[in-house]
């Protein structure tokens, strides 16, 4: 694994904890997690663009966005209740089928 899949890596654990702080911020009423979602969002956006220096931006916003809105819907469903319906969990392998099939199409910067 290179140093670019580490920033890939970090970018998607930063927007998950990015995401569920949007979630916990009840609409901004709460300030603390209102804060952390900037800051987690910084990180990850940041962490995604180092990423992007040697993987394709096709690669590594698939597998961002992909991985990030599997787990998200994961957490959903297991912190706060949220319904994972048999349609759902077909969407969700839709998903990761995209992430897979963009990211067996290889990457040109290695």
């Amino acid at each position: 694994m290179t140093v670019s899949w580490l920033f890939l890596a970090a970018a998607i654990v930063f927007e998950v904890a990015g995401t569920t702080s949007m979630k916990l911020s009840e609409g901004f009423t709460r300030p603390v997690p209102s804060v952390a979602l900037f800051i987690l969002y910084a990180i990850s956006f940041t962490m995604l663009t180092l990423a992007l220096k040697k993987i394709d931006v096709s690669v590594a916003y698939t597998v961002w966005s992909g991985i990030g809105t599997t787990v998200i819907a994961l957490i959903g469903w297991q912190l706060f209740g949220e319904q994972l319906t048999p349609f759902k969990i077909a969407c969700i392998g839709l998903v990761i089928a995209g992430v897979i099939g963009l990211t067996v199409g290889g990457s040109s910067h290695g």
